[in-house]
């Protein structure tokens, strides 16, 4: 990672990046390498509003994570959790788009892609086993 932007991320870093489930870090991971991936993309006239759309889902999912874990009651947890799924889900969808303007980045795009399918499943999880809770 570039020594700027060291300051940016979770104060106990050597531990963070042992630890798979920190979503807050996982969210934050995928949306740098999303920023990574298209910036090394040229940029065309077909891919433009793609580019702009990952970009803006894939950084959104953190965001809402971020303010679902200050959520003011269990409901408003689940809410923003749902956001979360949201944006996950649009952003596999652009992904998929960038894969077909940028075939030369498949590979990438395709890691990402199961990096976000991999984060549905989680807040999936955690969205029914709140919802759990609420209802006992």
């Amino acid at each position: 990672m570039n020594n700027q932007l060291e300051n940016f991320q979770t104060p106990n870093k050597s531990t963070v990046h042992n630890r798979k489930y920190d979503l807050e870090e996982r969210c934050a991971k995928l949306a740098e390498d999303i920023i990574d991936l298209v910036k090394s993309i040229p940029l065309n006239p077909v891919n433009g509003r793609v580019i702009e759309q990952v970009v803006g889902s894939g950084g959104s999912m953190g965001a809402n994570y971020c303010e679902a874990n200050e959520a003011e009651s269990k409901r408003d947890f689940i809410h923003n959790i749902g956001i979360c799924k949201k944006e996950i889900k649009e952003t596999k969808h652009w992904l998929r788009l960038l894969a077909r303007t940028d075939p030369e980045f498949v590979d990438e795009i395709r890691r990402l892609w199961k990096e976000t399918q991999e984060l549905l499943l989680i807040f999936s999880a955690i969205t029914k086993s709140a919802k759990t809770r609420i209802e006992n």
